[in-house]
């Protein structure tokens, strides 16, 4: 049973308790954006192969960098597993403007593009017009933010 006393005690210590306890660690955002799956299932090589995105099918699935991703097919797969950095988004598949801005947001499939042959995924396609007004500085940007934004 608590006494006044102790009660008065315990509470006088919780604020320097609270400063000298190791503090939990806040959850860090996972590397890849998914919504469940890496970019919203959509088919990373298909960028570079077709030209457009192309939805991914959980029959040609790979697991890499802590996400699942699609395909299209089992040649894209097997390409994507070969060299998986050559076709997956820079930014994790995280909005590339919204890096360059030091913050992450989703992205949508439509809103793209290859630059120096590397994907960069955008959140809308106003933001993939404010992206493409400066892709060099906004990569700078970015890269400088990352991955510092993942919390």
């Amino acid at each position: 049973m608590l006494t006044r006393r102790k009660t008065l005690a315990l509470m006088t210590l919780a604020p320097v308790a609270s400063t000298l306890a190791p503090t939990a660690a806040l959850a860090r955002e996972p590397e890849v954006f998914q919504n469940p799956v890496a970019i919203n299932g959509t088919d990373p090589v298909a960028y570079f192969t077709e030209g457009k995105p192309v939805a991914g099918s959980a029959n040609h699935k790979v697991m890499w960098n802590g996400a699942d991703w699609h395909f299209a097919n089992a040649e894209n797969a097997a390409k994507f597993s070969e060299k998986p950095e050559a076709y997956a988004p820079v930014f994790g598949g995280y909005c590339a403007f919204a890096a360059s801005k030091g913050y992450l947001a989703p992205t949508v499939p439509e809103a793209w593009t290859i630059h120096e042959d590397r994907l960069y995924l955008n959140f809308s396609l106003r933001a993939r017009e404010l992206w493409l007004q400066d892709v060099p500085g906004n990569i700078k940007k970015g890269m400088a933010n990352w991955p510092g934004i993942l919390g």
